[in-house]
């Protein structure tokens, strides 16, 4: 396949210096524009994602996966070649070979914004307390935006220029993909959800990343 120039991938980043490297290089066979917001990372993944071939924006102090994202978003709409913008995650639990079947959707016009959901087929394979978790966020969500979504807060996301603009995050936190729906239902976006393949590694368990992301994600929605 081609390689695509007119999409840039927005990567948020905070200390994934063992595994960012290989993240950006796979990501840039087939998108060879990727921004890495290094989120006030205190380990060598600034410098992982520059030896990588990333374009590398920094945070001095750690803001939160939301603030990362609106940097990301911002650097991309300030190049014109940026046609679509895609949001990935840093720790290798994307699968970039679900990116095409998204940017079809957009390119076809069927929708503006593509999300990535783990509970379309099999391929994902959840814990219980995880589950458990996301069913809450996935019910609240449902309830706050109107939106039907099976998979309300997985960071694999394809979206066009205009969408981009619009989503003027002001939660810096893990409630910021809330945030993102809410957006995309007030200005009434077309959007498609797709199967995608969460890899729960061992490297993102040992960091507690599944349940105490989603634990974060409940706690910023109650402060909000």
């Amino acid at each position: 396949m081609t390689p695509r120039d007119d999409v840039c991938v927005v990567i948020p980043v905070f200390n994934e210096a063992s595994v960012i490297a290989d993240v950006v290089r796979t990501v840039r066979k087939r998108y060879p524009l990727v921004v890495c917001v290094d989120d006030g990372s205190s380990d060598d993944s600034a410098a992982a994602i520059a030896a990588a071939g990333a374009v590398l924006v920094r945070h001095p102090i750690n803001l939160g996966q939301g603030a990362a994202l609106r940097t990301g978003m911002d650097y991309a709409l300030s190049l014109e070649q940026a046609r679509y913008l895609v949001t990935f995650d840093a720790d290798g639990q994307h699968d970039v070979e679900d990116v095409p079947q998204m940017l079809e959707l957009l390119d076809s016009g069927e929708a503006q914004i593509v999300f990535g959901s783990r509970f379309l087929d099999r391929r994902t394979r959840v814990g219980g307390a995880k589950r458990i978790v996301l069913a809450a966020a996935i019910r609240y969500s449902r309830a706050s935006t109107g939106l039907s979504l099976t998979d309300t807060h997985n960071g694999l996301r394809a979206f066009t220029r205009e969408v981009a603009g619009a989503l003027d995050l002001q939660i810096n936190g893990m409630a910021h993909a809330s945030e993102l729906l809410s957006l995309v239902a007030r200005h009434r976006f077309r959007y498609a959800e797709v199967p995608v393949h969460i890899r729960y590694t061992e490297y993102s368990r040992s960091k507690g990343q599944p349940l105490m992301n989603g634990v974060n994600i409940i706690f910023d929605l109650l402060f909000r």
